[in-house]
């Protein structure tokens, strides 16, 4: 007799028949928990991330192929770029580290960088906890040692599945202090970058400062993870790289919280249909009826965060949905989820006259119609005045 299955594997278990059958398994990396942080309403989005789905290949199979993503250009000057970075063990890393974060330690003479290689996510997460807790207690045992750990994989729970991230690279100062180091192909001009996409990195290095965090709290004493992270980019038009310390502590916080306020993945799966499966291979009915069976909370903002936006705004137009209006008008407009609930209310065919919603509306309507009645006497006003 088999033995009985547990919570975890059950759950494994059935996250495998909602991917499909053979269908691997699409890593959760830290910019797709930001968006899921950023809108952690969306069950749909909680499900087929804590699934691993493949949402590009959803959507293009469901006939609403995204543009989201980056390019392969991008993609290969990147790593070019993190490569000379990361070149000669982290030499120039290290020295912008001590430049920008920590002055008044020992300059970095070298660094240990140790071999973070190991079977699998989990033996990989392993390691890195293991070269994080040694590189500490080296720092206390040897004051003015760097340690750089090259991609780390670090763990993080989420919705109660497990999701493994991998930063471009953590520091670990003389002091013992931890730091996580983002390494980004867009330039800084005149020592400033693009703020949407520093705001970007900022929000992805937040989710890495929650995994170290983690780690952290198993050690005894427990190392201080710094909330000022280490941006390094290409220095205006060169290939040289330049570096910026960015305080995350704000997009931390915010993550945090969201993170906590997601449905568990488990909850989610329990109210789907017997048989529900998101392969690409399916037919498009089958597949449509499937990601309809969630609910999702479009909002404009998916539109450069998430692959099925284009499909969820075309349900949301479809339903009339004011969501697709942005966050703000949604949060203005209260019970009123429709358009059409909108307008009726607006005309006083609908709503409680109470309502300060309603009334606010009604108000408006007043006050466009007083001032379109204004406007053909402005106009004649203006036709007969004399010329001077």
């Amino acid at each position: 007799m088999p033995p009985p299955r547990t919570r975890e594997k059950a759950l494994r278990h059935r996250l495998a028949e909602l991917r499909g059958p053979e269908v691997p398994a699409k890593a959760l990396d830290a910019r797709a928990l930001a968006a899921l942080a950023a809108n952690p309403g969306c069950r749909r989005r909680a499900i087929l991330d804590g699934a691993g789905v493949n949402k590009a290949a959803l959507a293009s199979a469901l006939g609403a192929p995204s543009v989201f993503g980056q390019s392969q250009f991008a993609f290969v000057r990147g790593n070019a770029f993190e490569a000379k970075v990361k070149a000669d063990g982290g030499t120039e890393l290290l020295r912008l580290a001590h430049e920008k974060l920590d002055r008044a330690a020992e300059p970095p003479a070298g660094a240990h960088v140790p071999d973070l290689t190991a079977q699998g996510p989990e033996g990989r997460t392993a390691r890195t906890e293991l070269a994080l807790r040694e590189a500490t207690q080296a720092a206390s045992a040897a004051p003015g040692a760097w340690t750089l750990l090259d991609h780390p994989m670090l763990a993080l729970d989420v919705a109660g599945s497990p999701a493994f991230l991998e930063p471009d690279a953590v520091v670990v100062h003389p002091d013992g202090s931890w730091t996580v180091v983002e390494i980004k192909s867009f330039p800084m001009l005149d020592g400033a970058a693009d703020p949407a996409k520093v705001g970007a990195a900022a929000r992805q290095a937040a989710v890495y400062v929650l995994a170290l965090e983690r780690v952290a709290a198993r050690l005894e004493p427990s190392p201080r993870v710094r909330h000022r992270i280490l941006l390094v980019c290409p220095k205006d038009f060169s290939n040289l790289p330049t570096a910026s310390a960015v305080d995350v502590r704000k997009q931390r916080a915010v993550t945090a919280r969201q993170l906590d306020r997601l449905t568990r993945i488990e909850e989610i799966a329990d109210t789907l249909p017997e048989g529900t499966c998101f392969s690409p291979e399916l037919p498009a009915e089958r597949l449509a009826a499937a990601v309809e069976s969630v609910p999702a909370t479009y909002a404009p903002e998916c539109l450069s965060a998430c692959e099925l936006a284009f499909h969820c705004r075309d349900r949301s137009r479809a339903a009339g949905a004011v969501t697709r209006l942005g966050r703000p008008v949604r949060a203005e407009l209260g019970a009123l989820t429709t358009v059409e609930e909108v307008l009726a209310a607006a005309r006083g065919e609908a709503g409680d006259p109470d309502d300060p919603t309603v009334a606010a509306l009604r108000r408006a309507v007043a006050l466009r119609a007083e001032a379109l009645a204004d406007a053909p006497v402005r106009v004649a006003a203006r036709e007969v005045a004399p010329c001077r």
